[in-house]
């Protein structure tokens, strides 16, 4: 089975250890997959060095570097495209700074394995959990809501960054044009693809920060008034 892990990376410099040698253990267990490393001149620490040397101590892992992305969802999308380009099967994309933990990787790959176009991974199902501020839990609670009011979807989780789609998925978003620059990204992603065949799956998120920028959250709100004026007039895109 052909597959990618996208992941990109900025200032983590103390938690890429651990965070490699998690991954590494995922990909001896399944033996097979590729590790994207998208990085650029945002970290102020070693984390684009330290990548660097990964990548040349284990072939599965490759430094994607993009000098000027502007964003966390140009990252994504950056290494979706390289992972596209190089022919993968099925892609999934998980955060750094250990919010995510690589062992549920297995659970995201059976499902598309299985022939699900979309896998996304829940806090909010049974099984699914997160810890950290609860401000944070507050938000990811409230967005999740929020868009299956506005938008209709019947998502649980509708924010949480571990997901992973099969290629045709990925040829289909990488030609759209995204309203998000932030957090947005995972809900305007899981609303266009609403009508794929998809699966949540329970996941442990950390949050490892207790605030949001508020230019995320106006872009946020922006964008879900965008979709839900969209659906009301019966012009919503999906694809």
């Amino acid at each position: 089975m052909d597959w990618a892990l996208i992941i990109p990376l900025s200032n983590e410099e103390r938690s890429l250890g651990t965070l490699i040698h998690g991954v590494t253990a995922v990909l001896d267990r399944t033996g097979c997959g590729t590790v994207y490393l998208v990085v650029d001149d945002s970290s102020t620490d070693r984390t684009p060095a330290l990548c660097r040397e990964v990548a040349r101590s284990d072939p599965r892992f490759l430094v994607v570097y993009e000098p000027g992305i502007t964003n966390v969802v140009a990252a994504y999308l950056t290494g979706y495209r390289k992972a596209y380009e190089n022919g993968h099967a099925f892609m999934i994309e998980m955060d750094a700074g250990s919010s995510h933990d690589p062992r549920q990787l297995p659970d995201l790959l059976h499902h598309l394995r299985e022939g699900r176009s979309c896998v996304y991974g829940s806090r909010f199902i049974p099984g699914g959990s997160m810890s950290g501020h609860p401000f944070r839990w507050l938000l990811s609670r409230g967005g999740s809501a929020l868009c299956r009011l506005l938008l209709g979807t019947n998502l649980h989780d509708m924010t949480s960054g571990y997901q992973g789609f099969d290629r045709e998925v990925v040829g289909r978003f990488l030609e759209y044009s995204f309203l998000s620059t932030g957090h947005f990204y995972q809900s305007e992603l899981r609303f266009l693809l609403r009508r794929r065949p998809s699966v949540e799956v329970p996941i442990h998120y950390r949050a490892t920060t207790s605030s949001v920028p508020i230019k995320a959250i106006l872009n946020s709100v922006h964008g879900l008034f965008h979709y839900f004026g969209l659906r009301v007039l019966g012009r919503a895109p999906s694809l």
